[in-house]
């Protein structure tokens, strides 16, 4: 295979407010890619963020931008794990070096990383550390998390202070995340 080639595109809408969520996971020669736009109304303020993660052939988050408006400013980020932890925009931040995953806190696209990097099967349970970057855009944080596979389509999340069951797609999408979001996977 040479380039890229797309193998599934994900469509969300917001449950907890106007919004909507759109992103294409898509095979490189050199692992994996979600490029992808959210768009969201909260309160009086407007935000339109871009994004993109970057993996290797087994899943493990390597890179990020994300840009676009987010309150009203303007934000281009750059994230990139070294063996030292997670950098955002050349800044290490603090107690991120065993996070593989990388969690976007505005889209539900990201929780397909640690998904397909598992492979959950079976009732098996996995601890994540993720960078979280958190919902002000600011910094990157380690997020506990606990992926649980309850059937082949549900998944239950548990992170500090949050559980959810997740519906979940073949191409590890999520397309249905209580209270937050719900969507449809073209594949």
């Amino acid at each position: 295979m040479t380039g890229r080639a797309a193998i599934a595109t994900a469509h969300w809408r917001r449950l907890d407010q106007q919004g909507t969520d759109r992103c294409t996971l898509s095979q490189l020669d050199s692992g994996w890619i979600l490029v992808g736009q959210a768009i969201w109304h909260d309160g009086s303020i407007d935000h339109c963020l871009t994004y993109d993660v970057r993996c290797d052939p087994d899943w493990h988050s390597l890179s990020a931008d994300v840009g676009g408006e987010f309150g009203g400013r303007d934000i281009a980020l750059r994230l990139h794990r070294t063996a030292e932890g997670w950098f955002l925009n050349d800044k290490l931040q603090e107690n991120t070096a065993d996070c593989i995953d990388l969690d976007l806190s505005f889209t539900p696209a990201t929780n397909l990383l640690p998904l397909r990097r598992l492979g959950l099967r079976n009732t098996a349970s996995a601890p994540v550390k993720a960078a979280w970057l958190k919902p002000d855009l600011a910094s990157i944080a380690q997020l506990d998390q606990i992926y649980s596979c309850l059937s082949q389509e549900l998944v239950r999340y548990s992170s500090t202070n949050f559980e959810a069951d997740l519906q979940v797609h073949s191409s590890g999408f999520v397309t249905h995340y209580p209270e937050l979001w719900e969507g449809w996977v073209d594949a």
